[in-house]
């Protein structure tokens, strides 16, 4: 700070011998930042392990949380806010929490406003979930408030197309809707909707194949509901079957027919194969008859050969006369007409005479 003195006359001017004092008060170079700048970090370092605002809001919502449990949420890196927020949530609605049970399932790595909005709906609807059911859903990997709202609100699930086969083999092609509640006692290890889907299916597949007719189910596609229904086939799972709606039922093929069909050209080519082998067999044994008359035809042969010589030996020897051999001519002579009369274009037997002569000769 400079500081400058005029002195003045008895009249008022100025004085020829003026004095300038320059006094550094407070030096520019020793003003205090430092620990301003101090004083302002550890303020903000304070504020931000005591949420001072955060506690009031606490205190005059009727949730008793002390500044050294929110300096504690910090250290362990919860957000102080979403317990504090969430306890403000349950209190209000009448719910008996306390920050510990908050703050434990938040480090299990649950979802705490989810938890809290589940129990107040579960509250609000009358049924029966307890702070420990809904973290252990939620830790599950379930949205707990999802499930609570299925439970207050039933959803409808809508079935693929499921085709099945009546005992006269007329296909049917049926689809469903299934309306379910979220069963909270079985939420935990229970099945999901694709078990659901597969019962169902299952059931209606199992009551088609049941009719005698598929007129049957035409008639009276509420029979399909009653027996699947009466199945129970949402034990072990996370939901409660209301109601199966049979929504639409198209005809589909003629599946005894095609079978039928199926079979017939099955058979057809059985018996073909069989014909075929019993032709194969018949060939052989043809085959076999023919080598053996061939045999037969040669063991002749040389049996006739045999003869001349015979004939030869019994002239030589005496045992056979020129006259019987003359009336053994005449009887070959005479058979060999009645031959050619019996054949007229056949060349009778005079060729094999023919040859007996010149066998003889």
């Amino acid at each position: 700070m400079r500081v400058v003195l005029f002195s003045t006359t008895d009249n008022g001017q100025p004085a020829t011998d003026n004095r300038i004092l320059t006094n550094s008060l407070f030096p520019m170079n020793q003003f205090p930042f430092f620990p301003l700048i101090v004083g302002g970090i550890v303020l903000l370092v304070f504020l931000y392990f005591f949420p001072v605002s955060l506690w009031i809001t606490a205190l005059f919502s009727g949730v008793r949380v002390s500044l050294l449990q929110l300096a504690f949420m910090r250290v362990r890196k919860v957000p102080p806010s979403l317990i504090v927020n969430s306890m403000i949530t349950s209190t209000k609605a009448g719910l008996a929490l306390t920050a510990n049970d908050l703050e434990t399932h938040y480090l299990a790595g649950g979802n705490v406003p989810s938890v809290i909005k589940a129990l107040i709906s579960a509250d609000k609807a009358n049924i029966p979930l307890t702070f420990k059911q809904a973290t252990a859903i939620d830790l599950a990997g379930r949205d707990v408030f999802a499930a609570v709202t299925t439970s207050v609100n039933p959803k409808v699930i809508n079935t693929p197309n499921v085709a099945a086969v009546a005992q006269d083999g007329i296909q049917l092609i049926a689809k469903a809707r299934v309306t379910v509640r979220a069963n909270i006692a079985q939420l935990v290890g229970g099945a999901g909707e694709e078990t659901i889907l597969a019962r169902v299916g299952e059931g209606i597949v199992t009551s088609i194949g049941s009719s005698r007719s598929h007129k049957e189910v035409l008639e009276n596609p509420d029979k399909i509901s009653k027996l699947v229904l009466s199945k129970g086939l949402d034990a072990g799972t996370a939901f409660e079957i209301l109601s199966i709606d049979i929504a639409d039922i198209d005809i589909g093929e003629n599946i005894g027919a095609k079978l039928q069909i199926d079979q017939a050209t099955a058979d057809l080519k059985v018996a073909e194969a069989k014909a075929e082998e019993r032709r194969a067999m018949a060939v052989a044994v043809e085959q076999e008859n023919r080598a053996k008359t061939q045999e037969a035809k040669a063991r002749v042969v040389d049996a006739e050969a045999e003869i001349p010589k015979a004939m030869a030996e019994a002239f030589r020897s005496g045992n056979l006369g020129i006259m019987d051999y003359y009336k053994m001519r005449n009887i070959q002579s005479d058979t060999d007409m009645r031959d050619s009369i019996a054949n007229p274009g056949g060349s009778g037997n005079t060729g094999k005479a023919s040859r007996d002569e010149t066998r003889l000769s």
